[in-house]
């Protein structure tokens, strides 16, 4: 059995629901070694699954194994906390699904969410589409695999109206079944990035999801717009491109998650150019920031790994091109940016998993979590390039 299938197969019985009334099934695993997801390496790794939950981890301990894994090293399943899970090139080679029924966008969108699981990461979160909805539903049943899928649906920008009917709309995307709240509280950094929503926008709509019980995730480039989101109670600001230190401390200090997207966006929009060019404000200019944008995003990334208790997760903002090589964000952070492994790991599993509120099942290698895993060729923690090999 390939590793691709293994994966599979667990990635199924982690998320499958079981029948109440069926005979208990136990998969016993052996590895050469397993990252637990919060900084720990288990050597001789054996994992005991029962019912698609982890029932058992030991050291050393000879079993017989269902499955013989040694020579690969056993992860927690990986999160990417923000894609576009709906977004590719269509029969014209363009990032636009322009003249396509909505059965072809469908079917376009269960191909990245397969790719994606395939490539290691059982859980995103796609921020967002209306089709996500019917997508994350498929999978659930167990009748198309994929990741498991979180969505925000629709978006708020500053256009979304006064504050009361941002709130109005909180409550309409909680209504139609959002598991998060996404808020455009600046412009791209293809536009220079400044704020659009005023602060008292970003408050409602943080506010009103926090009452609801939903999580917001604000888009915010520059400084006053990380500012606002910070002060507005939002849960996590993502970007961040213009981060300064105070901007960075002041995430931290308020207990924010921060996830930048440093690598593979940028990668994907410049090696799929002409794919991009002319679609909105991929122009020119738009490109010319995106170049510009690559060293000062590393730069701020390598200022934000110096600030002590910032929580820094591992979101790619993964569109058109980029589905299935979310992995290249963590590459690129541990070999260029200059991250920990074990940091840019755990801020892939167990940081992830707590930012989503599903650090309870999944993140980490541990009795009682779900049998949420994967297995890599190598050691990622002495070679991350052992993530392109799932």
């Amino acid at each position: 059995m390939t590793v691709q299938r293994i994966l599979f197969a667990l990635v199924i019985v982690a998320i499958s629901a079981c029948d109440a009334g069926a005979q208990t099934q136990r998969i016993t695993l052996r590895a050469t070694s397993a990252f637990d997801g919060k900084g720990r390496t288990i050597p001789d790794v054996t994992i005991v699954v029962a019912d698609g939950k982890i029932a058992d981890v030991r050291s050393g301990e000879a079993v017989a194994a269902t499955y013989d894994l040694r020579g690969l090293t056993i992860l927690p399943g990986l999160i990417d906390t923000h894609v576009h899970l709906d977004t590719h090139f269509g029969k014209n080679g363009r990032a636009t699904s322009q003249g396509e029924t909505p059965a072809q966008s469908i079917l376009y969108e269960a191909e990245n969410a397969y790719v994606t699981l395939m490539a290691g990461f059982t859980t995103v979160q796609s921020i967002g589409s209306p089709s996500d909805v019917e997508v994350r539903a498929a999978i659930a049943r167990g009748v198309m695999p994929g990741p498991r899928l979180l969505t925000s649906i629709r978006p708020i920008n500053e256009n979304t109206g006064t504050p009361d009917q941002i709130r109005a709309f909180v409550r309409k995307v909680k209504a139609d079944g959002a598991d998060l709240v996404k808020l455009f509280a600046s412009k791209s950094s293809r536009e220079g990035g400044g704020q659009t929503m005023t602060d008292e926008q970003v408050a409602a709509a943080c506010g009103e999801a926090k009452t609801l019980g939903l999580r917001t995730w604000v888009h915010a480039h520059s400084p006053s717009s990380i500012r606002a989101a910070v002060n507005g109670g939002c849960t996590v600001v993502t970007h961040g491109s213009q981060a300064t230190n105070a901007g960075l401390q002041l995430m931290a200090s308020h207990g924010v998650y921060f996830e930048p997207n440093i690598g593979l966006v940028s990668q994907n929009y410049l090696e799929n150019r002409s794919r991009y060019f002319g679609i909105g404000n991929f122009d020119d200019q738009g490109f010319a920031f995106t170049e510009k944008g690559i060293p000062m995003k590393l730069e701020m990334f390598k200022n934000a790994l110096k600030v002590s208790g910032l929580k820094l997760l591992m979101g790619t903002d993964a569109g058109a091109g980029a589905h299935g090589r979310s992995a290249e964000e963590i590459i690129y952070r541990v070999q260029i940016a200059g991250q920990r492994a074990a940091d840019a790991l755990a801020g892939a599993t167990s940081l992830n998993a707590q930012s989503i509120e599903l650090d309870n099942r999944i993140g980490a290698i541990a009795a009682g979590m779900d049998a949420d895993l994967i297995a890599v060729d190598g050691d990622p923690l002495k070679d991350i390039t052992a993530l392109r090999r799932v």
